[in-house]
């Protein structure tokens, strides 16, 4: 019975909601509505403007980001909350769109141009146009003249000889005629008299078909404009004469998409005729009318998209450039970042069904594939190089940071992120490795790897091309798996790892400082004042291969650049110099390696190593594994990491 009330006061407050928002009156009513918030009577492309901006834009905060530093330097970056919780990774393209909307709202050349989004499959193009149109149905309902097809602006009830004054006393420009219908209703119904013709607010609606329309691709051998426009009931042809309004049935995707966005999916697999429609709906702000009832006012954002193959076949011809001319193309590429593309799949995986147990890493090993596979090649640095810079991380050479600037490796690769691994080739991966380990319920990188191997195997693909997947996968992959795997089972095997990084990390400073500045160590526990320990630093310096002479410069490098870090208030700790921290994280698996290969391969423990084991395994267990997948990641580790 209380869920009965929740239920009930659920629906109630809906209601209530809605009914505050509704609103019913005549043109004169409007009026005052207008003079109170012209707002109301703004065009589709500053409609859907307000409704991108009033989520909320902040810029991205690089200062308190090195990753962020590392990838945008001086740009000037907007997160925009509207689409911040579903896109990732596509921030220029997005700020592309927000920019064109921006443009259209003033009226300017944009508002009059078709926006055009171009990618390869899965990149998110229609998930962006659907962001849209859920905007549109989530925003305030709109006010339209009552019983319209088209649910035009009532303002168009206003005869033109007056408008201009009207417009000065709203502050409004009042743009557009009636349709046909409302004309008709107008004349026939109310006399003429414009200001009783009655006005109410309505909802954006898909399904319903209100303010937001959808032309799929159609069959070229059976195109009807009607889809577009709409058509004549030929039931009422008996009834009126042909020129007659009243047979006019308003009902095509530029009709009901007037006043909001009208979505072209795959909008070169249509025939001309459908384009010329739609270049002279934006262009021209009118389409025909179905039958001998001259043009009808739209206004209404046309959105389209297509692959890149339909892009460039309509390029291509060039009786086609009046068209191209009138197109604003903004390119919706695969995302490259790392941390971005493991967020995709995390959202995805958040709104199915799929409860499976996903052990640490698989995705990350599943995105590197994907980005992996969208890199164009490069002479500056190999291939995973390129994931981690275009990923915002340092990467450490000798010893050194590699200075490889990121929006140079970008200025070189115009095509990049426009081919490779889609999102639906990896999700498709991670459910067949999922239906391979019923049992476990549990995907990890080991099975999901393996099932991205299969598919590249079975997929219809050129033969280079497969042949450089599967090197991706089978080697550099494994090996990066191996790497990252030997880290995971050191953290377990190391009791309080972080606290014994950070001890080395501290130890180390002070004998670098010492040395650096050519004084004395003072000891933290007995006082005394030792001469700077080289053996000790050296430990941890070779782990990078900085040996010899160069030693010398890289502890005045990690002290130098500690010390700046340290002046900027920034917090300090293992970690903040990466030739430091890998060396440091080296040092410590070293350290463990072989008790590691011990136990982990052996049969048969003793009494030590059992506990040592089973403290390994809890520990693993504590760090986001599963009993299946510490099972699995062992013996992979028994087999593949340390070989005898």
């Amino acid at each position: 019975m209380d869920h009965n009330k929740e239920f009930q006061a659920l629906i109630q407050k809906d209601r209530d909601l809605h009914q505050s928002q509704s609103w019913r009156g005549n043109l004169l009513g409007y009026l005052d509505k207008v003079k109170e918030d012209p707002s109301v009577a703004r065009l589709a492309h500053a409609r859907l403007y307000d409704v991108l901006i009033k989520a909320g834009v902040r810029d991205i905060n690089i200062d308190d980001d090195p990753h962020g530093r590392r990838i945008y330097k001086d740009e000037s970056i907007k997160v925009y909350d509207f689409f911040a919780d579903e896109f990732f990774g596509i921030e220029k393209t997005i700020s592309q769109i927000v920019r064109y909307f921006h443009a259209a709202s003033l009226k300017g050349e944009e508002s009059r141009q078709v926006l055009y989004l171009m990618g390869p499959v899965g990149s998110g193009k229609s998930s962006l146009v659907e962001k849209l149109h859920r905007g549109l149905e989530e925003s305030l309902p709109f006010y339209a003249i009552e019983g319209c097809p088209m649910f035009e602006e009532p303002l168009h009830l206003i005869p033109r000889h007056l408008r201009k004054e009207f417009e000065k006393m709203l502050g409004v420009h009042i743009e557009g005629d009636l349709c046909p219908v409302c004309r008709f209703k107008l004349q026939h119904e109310y006399a003429g008299k414009y200001e009783e013709f009655p006005v109410s607010t309505i909802e954006f609606s898909k399904r319903s078909r209100v303010g937001i329309g959808v032309v799929p691709p159609v069959d070229p051998n059976n195109q009807d404009t009607s889809v577009l426009i709409g058509s004549e009931d030929i039931s009422k042809l008996d009834l009126y004469s042909e020129g007659d309004p009243r047979v006019l049935e308003l009902n095509g995707a530029l009709n009901v998409g007037n006043r909001g966005m009208v979505e072209f999916i795959e909008v070169f697999k249509n025939e001309i005729e459908y384009l010329h429609c739609m270049i002279t709906a934006t262009q021209e702000k009118v389409v025909p009318a179905p039958g001998r009832h001259g043009l009808v006012y739209v206004d209404t954002v046309i959105i389209a998209h297509s692959n890149e193959a339909e892009w460039q076949k309509f390029k291509a011809d060039h009786t086609n450039e009046a068209i191209l001319d009138r197109i604003v193309v903004i390119r919706v590429p695969y995302n490259l970042r790392l941390s971005e593309e493991v967020k995709i799949y995390q959202k995805i995986i958040r709104h199915s069904d799929f409860r499976a147990h996903v052990a640490p890493h698989t995705l990350e090993i599943a995105s590197m594939f994907a980005i992996l596979s969208r890199l164009e090649p490069t002479n500056k640095c190999d291939p995973m190089t390129k994931l981690r810079l275009y990923n915002g991380e340092e990467v450490v050479e000798k010893g050194r940071s590699k200075k490889v600037d990121v929006q140079e490796l970008k200025e070189g690769v115009k095509r990049e992120g426009l081919s490779g691994i889609s999102t639906r080739f990896i999700m498709k991966a991670l459910d067949n490795a999922l239906s391979d380990n019923t049992t476990g319920n549990c995907i990890n990188p080991i099975n999901v790897r393996e099932a991205l191997i299969n598919m590249v195997k079975e997929a219809d693909l050129p033969d280079d091309t497969r042949k450089q997947y599967l090197e991706l996968l089978q080697d550099a992959l494994h090996k990066e798996y191996l790497e990252i795997l030997e880290k995971e089972i050191t953290r377990a095997f190391v009791y309080s790892y972080q606290e014994q990084a950070e001890a080395l990390f501290q130890n180390y400073l002070d004998h670098a400082e010492a040395y650096v500045n050519k004084s004395k160590v003072k000891d933290r526990n007995t006082k005394e004042e030792l001469s700077p320990d080289e053996s000790f630093m050296k430990s941890i310096e070779e782990q990078i291969a900085i040996i010899g002479s160069a030693a010398d410069g890289f502890r005045q490098e990690v002290i130098a650049y500690l010390w700046a870090a340290n002046r900027r208030g920034e917090k300090i700790d293992y970690r903040s110099y990466e030739p430091l921290k890998e060396a440091i994280e080296k040092k410590l698996i070293t350290s463990v390696r072989d008790l590691s290969r011990v136990i982990t391969k052996s049969r048969m423990r003793d009494e030590e190593q059992s506990e040592k084991y089973n403290v390994m395994v809890k520990n693993l267990l504590e760090n986001g594994y599963c009993p299946s997948c510490v099972d699995v990641i062992l013996k992979y580790a028994a087999n593949n990491l340390w070989k005898d």
